[in-house]
């Protein structure tokens, strides 16, 4: 295990790199999707409600390794049958591992905004809107920063789970550590030693956010008992 540690240390260290950008990426581009189908969610309009559940309820009901299946093989055969021959659309396994994360996490980004808005004392929209803010403006004033605080430990955690689920796009070949690990076995025969070193490696990560995720909820809760 040394030996591998002192010959592939660098490489298992710059694919925890790749795997962290590639969670942080899909995060971000989760929490925009979430904020729109969660707040489309809420919302006293029933089309707006309906295109947030089918959203929600599609996106979790595939498999994540279907959905980077179909984004990565199947999209570009899809547009390039489409387009003018020469033409050639494709995604690098970047972009196709983070529109999958994206998606899949946006529909449970959805979910753990729907339910911080509705956590918030309905009395705090009804008194925003009898001082005359216009609904959208008391969401964005008065009830999402109330929810916000009750939203961010979920978030971290969401945070956590999407980190595991790189793994998932080694199917892809995307450089993350599992993949990564994969070659490292290829070359040296041992499996056990490499797996156990990546196991650590999450290990390190997921707890260090765990610890984060503690911290921010002790801060966030203090004084509003």
């Amino acid at each position: 295990m040394i030996r591998i540690l002192s010959v592939y240390g660098g490489l298992l260290l710059r694919a925890m790199g790749q795997t962290l950008l590639l969670a942080l990426c899909g995060l971000f581009f989760a929490c925009i999707l979430g904020l729109i189908f969660g707040l489309l969610s809420v919302v006293k309009n029933r089309v707006c409600n309906i295109i947030s559940t089918i959203f929600v309820d599609v996106i979790r009901g595939v498999p994540m390794i279907v959905l980077a299946y179909m984004i990565f093989f199947g999209i570009p055969q899809f547009v390039n049958g489409m387009m003018p021959t020469g033409v050639k659309f494709t995604l690098t396994a970047l972009q196709a591992g983070t529109i999958a994360l994206a998606l899949n996490c946006g529909a449970y980004m959805a979910e753990i905004i729907r339910a911080g808005i509705q956590s918030v004392d309905p009395g705090q929209m009804e008194a925003a809107r009898s001082l005359g803010l216009p609904y959208w403006k008391a969401m964005q004033r008065v009830v999402l920063p109330q929810a916000i605080r009750t939203m961010i430990p979920s978030i971290i955690n969401q945070f956590i789970i999407t980190l595991k689920d790189t793994s998932i796009l080694s199917v892809i070949g995307f450089p993350e550590l599992v993949n990564t690990a994969k070659n490292v076995i290829a070359n040296t025969m041992s499996s056990f030693q490499v797996w156990v070193i990546v196991g650590v490696m999450y290990l390190i990560v997921i707890t260090l956010l765990s610890r984060l995720a503690k911290q921010l909820e002790r801060r966030l809760n203090r004084g509003r008992e």
